[in-house]
């Protein structure tokens, strides 16, 4: 659940704030996720660091449910915005964000708790001033678990004993605090920190977490997917959840298999409807639809092909040598999943752009806090 911050003085004032502190922001579309940073507020707009190509800016981010994410004391935020373009700003390029109307406030009990920390020491004094060593097991901007390297007698701590802790989290990061014991069990340990940790800890820390749990997010992402590998159906020559390559161009196939062949088998079969009927009883994870030009009679011929596809998997329309513009307003009109303008440099790109895709199909990709907007 989230609280809705609707009004238009209170999110301008929160937003003026990230931009003072050159707070971090995640762009979050329904396929892609880039990581940027505000740079400053406008009358009218929002301008924050481009982190990306010029090209994949302008498609990558040119939906109507593209949404910010970023981190404030001991949560986040999450508004919907819309992209309006690149420009400079303060001599580094920028991207133009309008201001939402309304901005999201996780309501959750507590602070965001960390789990994810890989293996980081950490230290603790005992009422008896005894120094023992442990493991981070998790953390938030209130209390932390620790894993103790021995196991703890009764006289050596207790719930409710006051103790200090020392966690060199990250560069920049050294918590050095007093914690109360909330929890223990032989080696765990719930700490709460009392008293709170400081505003010029906290929001260092906070920035912490917020990557941590965006990382959290990639990871139940993955293995959403795999999940989804299912046995190939009866007499099919074609893996299942392969990505299907819907094109006549035999060397298109093979560039596109360095960017793709490590997300899924890539399958190339003719544009021919009978061939594509065979090749969907296979349930593919993504079919990729190639058009070579924007002709009249081509854009019939594939439009039919494509609705073939249409509710038996994602659709995403491939254009080479053609307008960028145009190949976008076409996968609108043509309820496709996204499109790309094809060259050898867009190999990155176009493998997370197919990743985010196959991921949203698989798992609904709804977002964690905000709900969707029609």
């Amino acid at each position: 659940m989230a609280s809705v911050i609707k009004s238009s003085e209170e999110v301008r004032r929160i937003l003026q704030e990230a931009c003072s502190r050159r707070e971090l922001l995640i762009l979050d579309t329904p396929f892609l996720r880039f990581e940027s940073h505000f740079l400053s507020f406008q009358e009218d707009c929002i301008l924050a660091q481009a982190t990306m190509t010029r090209e994949d800016a302008v498609y990558g981010l040119r939906t109507s449910d593209l949404k910010i994410r970023f981190p404030h004391g001991l949560g986040f935020y999450e508004a919907p915005v819309q992209m309006l373009g690149l420009e400079m700003g303060e001599g580094r390029r920028a991207q133009k964000l309008s201001i939402p109307r309304q901005i999201f406030e996780n309501d959750q009990r507590g602070a965001y708790r960390a789990e994810r920390v890989g293996r980081i020491p950490a230290t603790f004094s005992t009422p008896r001033h005894e120094i023992l060593t442990a493991s981070l097991v998790d953390l938030s901007t209130t209390g932390a678990r620790l894993l103790a390297q021995r196991d703890l007698a009764q006289d050596q701590l207790q719930v409710e004993d006051r103790i200090v802790v020392s966690i060199p989290l990250a560069e920049g990061i050294q918590i050095n605090a007093e914690a109360v014991i909330r929890h223990l069990d032989t080696r765990r340990m719930g700490l709460e920190f009392l008293p709170v940790l400081p505003k010029s800890l906290q929001e260092p820390l906070s920035q912490w977490i917020f990557r941590k749990r965006e990382e959290e997010l990639e990871i139940m992402a993955r293995r959403l997917e795999l999940k989804e590998e299912r046995l190939p159906p009866p007499g099919s020559g074609i893996p299942p959840q392969s990505i299907l390559l819907v094109s006549e161009d035999a060397a298109l196939e093979e560039a596109l298999r360095e960017p793709l062949g490590t997300l899924r088998a890539v399958c190339r079969v003719q544009p021919a409807g009978q061939a594509i009927k065979d090749a969907l009883a296979s349930r593919p994870a993504l079919v990729i639809f190639h058009l070579h030009d924007l002709g009249l009679d081509q854009r019939r011929r594939c439009r039919t092909l494509v609705e073939l596809a249409a509710g038996k998997a994602p659709v995403l329309l491939l254009g080479t040598g053609v307008d960028g513009s145009s190949l976008f307003e076409l996968s609108g009109a043509w309820k496709a999943a996204s499109a790309i303008a094809w060259t050898p440099q867009r190999g990155p790109f176009l493998e997370r752009l197919a990743q985010g895709i196959i991921r949203r199909h698989s798992s609904g990709g709804e977002s964690p806090l905000a709900p969707r907007e029609h």
